[in-house]
């Protein structure tokens, strides 16, 4: 078995309209890796920021920051703990 780590995933979405039901989709399909998870709508820039804390395997971790950032209007990337 893979070993897990903790990441931070940071995510920001340009187009909510547009890309909120794909990545909240994602985020509810990798539920059970997420510890928490913040979301800030930052009207004034017309984009949403969302911080979602996991502790899963890289291999899960990546995927899911990949297929993230495949959507369009959407920029997904993570910092991983070293253990």
């Amino acid at each position: 078995m893979e070993e897990k780590r903790i990441a931070v995933l940071s995510v920001i979405v340009e187009r909510r309209e547009q890309a909120a039901n794909e990545v909240n989709s994602l985020l509810s399909e990798y539920g059970d890796c997420i510890v928490g998870r913040m979301g800030i709508p930052y009207r004034e820039k017309a984009v949403s920021v969302i911080c979602v804390v996991l502790d899963a395997e890289l291999s899960r971790i990546n995927a899911l920051t990949g297929k993230l950032g495949k959507i369009e209007a959407v920029t997904a990337k993570t910092l991983f703990s070293k253990y």
